[in-house]
């Protein structure tokens, strides 16, 4: 087919509410009608660079958490590769709302599924990190045997009690396999070490939590609420942890409540702008849950 270039060129085809979102709206509505093959996937690939600058973007927003730029930048880059292969213009839906989204979500999922599983503060980090390089060099010096904690300590320059540190964050880091057996089961499988009978670590687990993201969201906005004023702060606890309605909350602070209205409106916008902002202060995403959504 002759169309294989994305129509980023056309002067001012409609604005978007984005400064790096392009107008590709005339190559979605050639790949929705195109069949698979080479051209297809040449224009998928033009319409995935003319968004990447957006999902690079949003990839800094969750920089500086312990995981590298280039790393979260891939992550949302092969999002926006997937969102432009499952985009449907015919829903009628812009493709920003569509991709924003799934973005978000891969970045939140790779930092549950690959980040500390709990959290560790950046001394103790450094001193894993200290630790496990002596642990490293000095396994191949020990004749087999594993290293004291005192040998550990002087081969890294550290106490004794900060090199304990240093490995007790070691097992934070690391996950046991799904497949790995926890017990063996009543009717006596799996004690010989094989998984037959034997109850293995996925068999203990629940089905997905949707809790998990609340906990990326809240710790998203936690900064910020606490730059608010105390009186905003005390209304969005009240609001939203003490789930005590607006008239309430009047009645508590002793003004009216479309002045606790105005308040609570007020508080959110700024939380949300900042979250949104904090970054590379390129303005807000619409498609933001806000602030409160934890």
């Amino acid at each position: 087919m002759g169309t294989t270039q994305p129509h980023t060129d056309t002067p001012q085809r409609g604005r978007h509410s984005h400064h790096d979102a392009p107008d590709t709206a005339a190559d979605f509505a050639a790949l929705a009608t195109m069949p698979d093959g080479p051209d297809k996937r040449q224009l998928q690939e033009g319409v995935v660079t003319a968004w990447l600058p957006m999902a690079h973007r949003l990839a800094r927003k969750f920089r500086n958490r312990g995981e590298s730029l280039e790393d979260l930048e891939q992550v949302a880059a092969l999002a926006l590769v997937k969102s432009v292969e499952r985009y449907d213009p015919r829903r009628g839906n812009a493709f920003e709302t569509f991709a924003i989204p799934t973005i978000y979500g891969e970045l939140k999922r790779h930092f549950r599924d690959n980040m500390w599983e709990v959290h560790v503060p950046r001394r103790v980090q450094d001193l894993r990190n200290r630790v496990r390089a002596s642990l490293r060099e000095l396994e191949l010096t020990c004749s087999g045997r594993s290293p004291t904690v005192a040998e550990l300590a002087a081969h890294a320059g550290l106490s004794e009690e900060d090199t304990l540190a240093g490995l007790e964050a070691l097992q934070c880091f690391h996950s046991l396999s799904l497949d790995a057996p926890v017990a063996a089961s009543e009717d006596g499988g799996g004690a010989d070490g094989g998984h037959d009978g034997a109850i293995r670590l996925v068999d203990t687990l629940s089905a997905d939590e949707s809790g998990y993201d609340h906990v990326v969201d809240r710790e998203a906005v936690r900064s910020s609420l606490c730059q608010l004023p105390e009186r905003d702060q005390k209304i969005l606890y009240l609001r939203f942890f003490g789930e005590m309605t607006q008239s309430q909350i009047a009645r508590r602070l002793g003004v009216s409540q479309m002045h606790v209205s105005r308040l609570l409106a007020a508080a959110c916008r700024r939380v949300r702008e900042e979250v949104e902002e904090r970054d590379d202060g390129s303005g807000g995403e619409a498609e933001r849950a806000g602030p409160m959504a934890a």
